[in-house]
């Protein structure tokens, strides 16, 4: 192991878990491992869920909603 990965571990063991977890996925993503990165919650899922029923309802954020939006984040 570099120097460097072992100062990279050595920080990351310092994370709360869940942390440790994601970090660990987007380091093997990158390794090649097939493995997908991310994993929803239960609560994301339930999430998810009620966000692609509102779609199929045809309850979609207007263009001047999803601007606004935006606007916040642009420097």
């Amino acid at each position: 192991m570099t120097e460097l990965l072992d100062r990279a571990v050595q920080r990351v063991r310092a994370l709360p878990s869940s942390q440790q977890d994601e970090l660990a996925r987007i380091l093997l993503r990158l390794a090649g491992d097939e493995e997908a990165i991310y994993r929803l919650t239960p609560e994301e899922e339930v999430d998810l869920i009620e966000a692609e029923a509102e779609i199929a309802r045809g309850e979609l954020a207007t263009t001047a909603e999803v601007d606004a939006v935006f606007t916040k984040f642009r420097p």
